[in-house]
């Protein structure tokens, strides 16, 4: 099993037992794939849910730049409503959970299809 595929195997798990979510494998391994080689790093691959630079980040970089949204107020009522669900908490965000988590809320998987 190579790196990727045991770091997909934490994030589903994740997904399940933090979050209550059953993943759609393939997506979220497109997901993972997308999120590059930060998922190999250990700052980069979580996201801080109480740092506004990070959250400026994960709303400019993913929501607007790769799923093509507007900015305004829905986006960071987006990201509260997944860090609230990823549960405040917990500090290990892993980023490609939470960007899974982003794209089903705005329904944009055909993102990655």
């Amino acid at each position: 099993m190579s790196k990727r595929d045991e770091l997909i195997t934490k994030y589903a798990a994740d997904l399940k037992e933090k979050c209550g979510v059953n993943a759609d494998m393939d997506l979220l391994t497109k997901v993972t794939i997308g999120c590059g080689p930060s998922i190999y790093n250990a700052d980069s691959s979580t996201v801080s849910g109480t740092d506004p630079k990070e959250i400026a980040t994960v709303k400019n970089n993913f929501l607007i730049k790769k799923l093509g949204l507007k900015d305004g107020p829905e986006l960071d009522k987006a990201i509260d409503s997944v860090m609230e669900l990823y549960g405040k908490s917990n500090r290990n965000k892993y980023r490609a959970v939470v960007y899974y988590l982003l794209t089903t809320h705005f329904k944009k998987e055909a993102v990655y299809k």
